[in-house]
Order: C-alpha cells, then sequence, then structure tokens
C-alpha cells in the first residue's frame, strides 16, 4: 500500500510538472504562473461541486432509508471500523452492476450503486464493494482523482487551442525562432497523451489500493475478489455508451462501466481485473 503512495505522489508531481511546463512553453515565466493558477482554479470548483455534477450525471436518488435498510446497516458497520462519518447513499436506476464513491472529504462524502449490482451480488460480496468504496473516501482518492482529471483536461484544452492556432496560422511566428513545429507536436500530440498516460496510471494505482484496504477492512478479501468477477462479466453484457462526461467519469467507479478492453493497460483507468483478483487471492490478513 505505501508503494502505492510514493507511485501516486510521483506521478501527481510529473502532471503538475507537465501542465507548468507547457505555460512556459506558451508564454514564458508569466505562462508558467498563468498555467499554474488556472489548475488550481479549476482544482478548487472541481474540489467543492463534483460531487453534485458526477451525481446528477448518472441521476442518483438517495436511498429510501426504509426501503433500502439493509445496505444502511452494511455501510454504518463499514464505516464504524473505517472510523469515518456515515456518508449519504444513492441508488442509480441502471441494470449495469457498479459502484462509485464521491464527495470532496470523509465529511460530505456519497457512496452510489446500481440496481444491477444489488441485484447481482451476494450480502458478503455486496460488503466488500462497499468496503471498497468506503476506502476509497478514507484514502482521499475522490480528491486526488479530481486533481489528476483537472490538470489532464486542462492540458488537453491547452493542446486543443494549440491545434487550432496551427490550423489558422496562429503559431507561424515562433518558426522564425526554430523551434514552432517541435512546440506544435508537444503540445498538440505529446503533452496531452503523457497526461492521459498519467492520470490513468493514479487510477490503477488508487483501485489497487482501496482493493486492499477494503479488503482489511472486511477482513475477507475473497469476497471482494468473487464481486469483481462477477462484475466483470456483468459489465460486458450492460456497458454504458461511451459519451463525454461517462468518459470523464470512468474512473471512478469500481470496475471501467465500457464494454471492451484497452490495447494497453497503459491507456486503461482500471487494472485488470484477473490482475487484481489475483492480488486480493494472494493477501495475507
Amino acid at each position: 500500500m505505501i508503494k502505492n503512495q510514493i507511485k501516486t505522489v510521483v506521478l501527481l508531481t510529473l502532471l503538475a510538472v507537465l501542465l507548468m511546463f507547457i505555460g512556459r512553453l506558451i508564454g514564458g515565466t508569466s505562462g508558467l504562473i498563468i498555467g499554474l493558477v488556472f489548475a488550481l482554479g479549476i482544482n478548487f470548483v472541481s474540489y467543492w461541486w463534483s460531487d453534485k455534477i458526477v451525481l446528477k450525471i448518472y441521476r442518483a436518488k438517495e436511498a429510501d432509508k426504509h426501503e433500502y435498510s439493509h445496505l444502511y446497516t452494511m455501510l454504518e458497520k463499514i464505516t464504524h471500523s473505517a472510523k469515518l462519518p456515515m456518508p449519504k447513499l444513492y441508488i442509480i436506476n441502471n441494470p449495469q452492476s457498479n459502484a462509485f464513491a464521491t464527495g470532496r472529504n470523509p465529511k460530505h462524502a456519497a457512496v452510489a450503486v446500481t440496481t444491477g449490482i444489488l441485484n447481482l451480488l451476494n450480502h458478503d460480496e455486496l460488503n466488500g464493494v462497499l468496503a471498497h468504496e468506503i476506502s476509497h473516501i478514507k484514502n482521499r482518492d475522490i480528491l486526488i482523482s479530481t486533481i489528476a482529471a483537472t490538470i489532464a483536461a486542462v492540458i488537453s484544452y491547452v493542446a486543443m487551442m494549440a491545434r487550432w492556432a496551427a490550423i489558422f496560422g496562429g503559431m507561424g511566428n515562433r518558426d522564425n525562432r526554430g523551434g514552432g513545429i517541435l512546440e506544435l507536436l508537444v503540445l498538440a500530440i505529446v503533452a496531452p497523451l503523457m497526461a492521459m498516460i498519467i492520470q490513468f496510471a493514479i487510477s490503477r494505482s488508487r483501485e489497487y489500493m482501496a482493493d486492499e484496504s477494503g479488503a482489511r477492512l472486511t477482513g475477507h478479501p475473497q469476497h471482494l475478489a468473487s464481486a469483481l468477477e462477477k462484475i466483470h462479466q456483468n459489465v460486458s453484457h450492460f456497458p454504458l455508451k461511451k459519451m463525454g462526461t461517462t468518459d470523464a467519469t470512468a474512473h471512478m467507479f469500481i470496475h471501467s462501466p465500457f464494454k471492451g478492453k484497452s490495447f494497453l493497460e497503459l491507456f486503461s483507468t482500471h487494472p485488470n481485473v484477473y490482475k487484481r483478483i489475483k492480488r486480493l487471492e494472494e493477501l495475507r490478513i
């Protein structure tokens, strides 16, 4: 778990350095400062309102305490073990078996589960999934993922502007310095690709951490391993369609909500499910 923490710090630092490098490339020292301020401003907005936005995207409804009393009981026991305040519980009416946690901090957190996951998993497996999501809250993964996604989005936006500038000749005067073509290549292609790879690496690292810490909360890693196997099979039958906002929030789910595998794990928001299961099966508690 410590190894993943260190990896996250290194990767976030690389993202920040990449953003500042792009800012400096565009506008020198002042560009570097503007890039940093821009990233901080967007992070602030994302930190405060991203939970409400994502819950609205998936039309999540707060779970009725009488109808879902068993879920509240399970969640209360897990949060008590994790020494965290009780998060809000939401239900998403979708046949796909999935779940995610959101919120700016443990005091303002929420866990959302689909109707599909409630119908698919047994009590122990669902308990393992809830422990995984509570671990994301405990490990501050929502904040970390928000920061990574925001910086990557800013870099992608700058890359888009660079491409349009190239089309309309906005960067033509830079050729006089002999570095115009190289700078455009970095801005338009290399930088957003690197940002995406780093962001996805952070996401995969935090999933491994949540798997381990969630398993330690319940004391039964095999329950989460069994749940992941069932969820994996279910998602292939009920995938979400890739459409803008769902692309941006895919990293939040316990399993990628999309059908199909990335050609390389390098371009995946989640680790290979069988690698996750193997790690859980080898975990000694």
